[in-house]
Order: structure tokens, then sequence, then C-alpha cells
């Protein structure tokens, strides 16, 4: 097998090189399936590049491929033997009831097969409706320009979303944040056979549970940090949000202690590191930058302690945003400041996290009394 060329970064913009390889990446995927699309579609492509972010862009293109490959397999509609083949006079025989049965009844639960296996694949409203999304910004996409002659997005069956409920919003309690952090420091339940593992990444551990419990990073977020986006005489880090937004976060004393402690007595010194992962701020045990995957599973493993429940059952970075959210609301900071904070495009998100005050509110009124019965 041919081996992969290396990538080299020729970066003048602000953004850290790591960021800029990633994105690429993201792209490559974004081309890549761009040119398995209808030729029609070329214009629809151009107009996801500049009008929305690239995870949106990937996951848009990922369902109309898939939908496309639906059409071939599924249908009537088309005579086409591969997606490239696909023609505007077949779209243009697509109503609304074609979306609906696609969406309603083929994605809520199909097969995949090949040679060894059977995978069945099921969707949730949620997911269902991402799909939906995607096939209704390109249908009014092909309208507006008049590729196809009718808009039939109207004719779309509605999705129900479940409704958040603040009850529901799985997070951990300030006193357990407090025995996780223990455990990390003491390596108190783990195995013998763990505790090896634990005594080597005991102070990465705690650094990056110390930055997702106070600031609710998304998990990409800590993901792309690096020693180089951290300014200790200002006081401050970058990181870069969604849709690339750059953020100058301040550094409060916990996590200037836990991080610096990281860098200065476990990290592996970046003379001895391959170019590529010299800046990573969290390494792995093979000198690499940690992966999503790996980040993932040492919260899943702390947390599972925590919750007396499995490894596969422990809580996702996402439940430590949800966590980070919950504690501040409950010190007191407004929802606003919250939301700042976390980046949420909507308070309406932080206030699912401020539910719980509305019960304290609640209970006090109930027990203070002037009058009685």
């Amino acid at each position: 097998m041919a081996k992969r060329p290396s990538i080299s970064v020729h970066n003048k913009s602000d953004k850290p090189d790591n960021i800029v390889i990633k994105q690429n990446h993201l792209i490559e995927k974004c081309l890549e399936i761009e040119q398995q699309l209808p030729s029609f579609m070329k214009d629809f492509s151009i107009y996801l590049k500049n009008g929305v972010a690239l995870s949106t862009r990937l996951a848009y293109l990922s369902d109309i491929l898939f939908f496309c490959k639906y059409l071939i397999n599924e249908t009537d509609i088309t005579t086409a033997s591969q997606v490239t083949d696909i023609t505007v006079e077949d779209f243009n025989k697509i109503t609304a009831k074609n979306i609906n049965r696609f969406i309603g009844d083929y994605c809520s639960r199909y097969t995949v097969k090949d040679d060894t296996s059977i995978k069945i694949m099921e969707n949730d409203n949620r997911a269902l409706g991402r799909k939906k999304s995607s096939l209704s910004v390109l249908f009014k996409f092909l309208y507006r320009d008049e590729i196809v002659k009718n808009n039939i997005t109207d004719g779309f069956n509605p999705i129900r979303l479940p409704k958040p409920q603040p009850d529901a919003i799985k997070r951990l309690e300030i006193d357990e944040v407090a025995i996780m952090l223990d455990i990390v420091s003491s390596g108190e339940h783990f195995t013998e056979g763990e505790k090896k593992y634990w005594e080597k990444t005991k102070l990465r551990d705690k650094a990056i549970l110390v930055l997702f419990v106070t600031y609710g990073l998304r998990l990409s977020e800590l993901e792309q940090l690096n020693i180089s986006s951290f300014n200790f005489n200002r006081g401050e880090f970058r990181i870069y949000r969604k849709r690339g937004k750059e953020v100058v976060m301040p550094i409060n004393k916990t996590c200037e202690t836990v991080i610096k402690d990281y860098i200065e007595n476990e990290r592996s010194a970046s003379s001895i590191l391959d170019d590529e992962h010299k800046d990573a701020l969290f390494l792995s045990l093979q000198n690499k930058r940690m992966t999503t995957r790996a980040i993932r599973n040492l919260v899943k493993k702390y947390t599972s302690i925590v919750l007396g429940t499995s490894r596969e059952n422990g809580y996702s970075p996402h439940k430590l945003r949800a966590t980070a959210a919950t504690s501040l609301i409950q010190q007191g900071f407004s929802i606003y400041d919250v939301q700042n904070l976390l980046d949420h495009d909507n308070v309406t998100t932080t206030q699912l996290y401020a539910a719980h005050k509305k019960n304290v509110k609640r209970e006090i009124v109930k027990n203070f009394e002037w009058i009685d019965d």
C-alpha cells in the first residue's frame, strides 16, 4: 500500500496548524462526496461552501449522497446505475410524497449489508430531522436556481422533536465533581492494571477534567488545544468555536495550576516529539495528540466511577458541558453570562440548565409563610 504523503502547512492565518490540517481533512471529505454527485448540483456545492459551517456542509453532502443512492436502489424514479448519472429530469419527478416516504419509512430503519455482516441502522427523530433539513436546503436551492420546476418542500411532513426536559439533562452534581477530581488525584477505585496507566497520566487527566467542568468546552475545542494556545502572563487562552470563531478565555488559578503541573511534570518534552505533535497540549502515551475518541473514553472512565456504573455508561464530555452550565448557575451567575461562556446560540438552551432555580424559589416561598392557616 502506498505511503500517505506528509502534509505541510503554509499558514498565514491566525489559526494553529493543527486546526488548519483538521479543516483540510473535512474539506477533502466534502470534495470526495461532491465528485460523486450529479453535475447539476455543482452550484449547490458552492452555495454550501460559502453559506454553512464546514461540519454542516459535510453532513448535508453525506445525507444527499445517501438520498441519491436510495433513488437508484429503492425507487423507479431514475434508471441511472450510479449517482453521477442521475439527471435533472429525474429530480423533477420527485414529489414531497417521495421525500416523506424516504425519511419517514426508509430512513427510520434500514440495513447495510456486506459480504460478512448485516448492520441494522435505526434513526430517531433528531437524526431524521437532520436528513429532512439537508433535503429541504437542497430542493429550495434547486427551485431558486430554476433547476427544478416546483418547490416541494412545503409538502414535507413535520418531524416532532422531543422538547428538552430540565430534569432529564444528564450532568454531575457539584459534590460528584469533587469526588471525580479526588479520584483522578488519588487513583482510588482503579484496578492494579489501571493504576499503572493512571500513574503516567493523572496530571493530564486532571487538567482535562478541570477544563471541561470549568469552561464547558466542547470536545473538539479541548482536543485542538495547543501549548501555544495559552498565554499565562496575560492569564488567557484561545479556543476555536463552531464556524471558526476565535475566542479568548480567561484562566482562573485552578486551571493555570493543573495545566502548568501537567506541562512541567508529566508531559513529554516537545524536543522529542514529531513536528506534528510538538505543540499539542494533551498527548497520548504514544506521544501523539490525543484523539477525540481517547478523550471521550477518559471522561467516561472517571464519570462511571462516580456514578457507580460501567465504563460504557459513563458520561460523555458533553455531559460535563452540562455540568459546567448548571454549576455556574447554581453559583449565582446570570444565564446570559453562562450563555456567553458556553457559546450557546440561543439563551433558551442555557435556560434549561437554570430551570432548577425555579424549583428552589418555589421551595423557599412555600416554606416561608407569614400567615398560618
